[in-house]
């Protein structure tokens, strides 16, 4: 079998197409190795699914190629800092969005909307930025290629073009994200992130961050991913004066729905594995999520930490925004007081459908499950 993509003709050609030749920190190379191992063992790809890995490496290391010109152009860059970040983190399934969601409709706070994430040279300006190509792109394109493909999931998971993603965009361009064993059955794949070392990937991260603000559009920093979990020495390390947001819910309830998402998307790029799998394969990664959570809190404290439940998140958004920024020690302000109403009465949940799915599909059961996530069930049994 062939590989699916080859990585130095990728790079030959970019070369040749820009006139660029700087990728960066070169360890961006051990993770797509990895991944791209993993794709030609594990995955049966489909033919749309060997031509969107081969957009997507290719995307990836043109954005590398021209985030390290920028830099080299721009030495300035290098006075630029990313402070007092707060970042919204929590087991996959957990409210995450949701929450991400509210909190940008504060004007005070600094989001990661796709378009930018993906393509974030030049930086935006605050002057041009509602209007910039990039930007009316996206909205154009809000139910793309991969909605005609699966109408079924936008009412799974949707990112709407003026609302944050997950710092999964920029992380899968230094090949260190759990975005892809979302989207491909590579599990190997999967079980190296789990193990990697994350400060280079963090310090890819932080660079596109102060790219991004260095063009004028800034504020504090509103970051998620449930990804972060996994790796919060290495975040901290990277930004020490970081804050936390993490969202609690049922572990068997998060596993459940994450082995279903996984589902949706893999279909569309592979040969789908059982669901008895899926089922494994999430509650792997959902339970290092779990562990990740225990053992930093544990070892360093809730200091920097708030604890959201997802009933309180459904039941009152509104209130429980309150109360994340009683926390911060800041007030809502009144502007973003309304912003957040017109959103309450906007994003309702299911607008876009019901996920349906069972733990007994996947193989779950109550039992098993919640022995896995005894540590965390524990540690966090208030907010469950």
């Amino acid at each position: 079998m062939s590989p699916p993509v080859d990585v130095d003709s990728i790079i030959r050609d970019l070369r040749e197409e820009t006139g660029l030749d700087d990728l960066g920190d070169s360890t961006y190379r051990l993770g797509l190795d990895v991944f791209l191992d993993a794709l030609e063992r594990e995955a049966r790809l489909t033919a749309v699914g060997e031509a969107v890995v081969a957009d997507q490496v290719t995307a990836a290391l043109r954005t590398r190629l021209r985030v390290e010109r920028w830099w080299a152009e721009h030495p300035a860059l290098g006075q630029e800092h990313v402070e007092r970040p707060v970042f919204i983190v929590g087991m996959s399934r957990s409210g995450t969005t949701a929450l991400s969601h509210l909190l940008a409709r504060d004007p005070g706070n600094r989001t990661l909307l796709g378009w930018e994430a993906a393509d974030p040279v030049p930086p935006p300006s605050p002057d041009t930025y509602a209007t910039d190509p990039r930007f009316e792109a996206a909205r154009e394109n809000e139910f793309g290629m991969l909605h005609r493909l699966n109408p079924n999931l936008a009412a799974l998971h949707h990112d709407p073009p003026d609302l944050p993603v997950e710092c999964l965009v920029p992380m899968a361009q230094h090949f260190v994200s759990l975005s892809l064993p979302t989207m491909y059955p590579v599990p190997s794949y999967a079980a190296w992130v789990l193990g990697a070392d994350h400060a280079p990937v963090y310090r890819w991260h932080e660079r596109v961050l102060c790219l991004l603000q260095s063009g004028g559009v800034r504020g504090r920093w509103v970051l998620k991913s449930p990804h972060h979990a996994i790796a919060l020495d290495a975040l901290v390390e990277r930004y020490p004066d970081a804050r936390f947001v993490v969202t609690h819910r049922d572990p068997l309830t998060c596993v459940a729905s994450a082995a279903s998402l996984g589902r949706e998307l893999t279909w569309v790029f592979a040969e789908l594995p059982g669901d008895d799998e899926l089922g494994v394969q999430w509650t792997t990664l959902l339970g290092a999520m779990a562990d990740g959570l225990v053992r930093y809190r544990d070892l360093h404290g809730d200091d920097r930490f708030i604890d959201v439940p997802y009933r309180s998140l459904t039941d009152d958004p509104i209130g429980t925004v309150h109360r994340i920024y009683d926390q911060l020690g800041e007030a809502v302000p009144p502007t973003y007081e309304d912003a957040l109403r017109r959103h309450v009465e906007v994003a309702v949940q299911h607008r876009f459908g019901h996920h349906r799915y069972t733990p007994e599909e996947f193989g779950l059961d109550r039992g098993t499950v919640d022995e896995r996530f005894t540590d965390y069930r524990e540690r966090f049994a208030e907010h469950l």
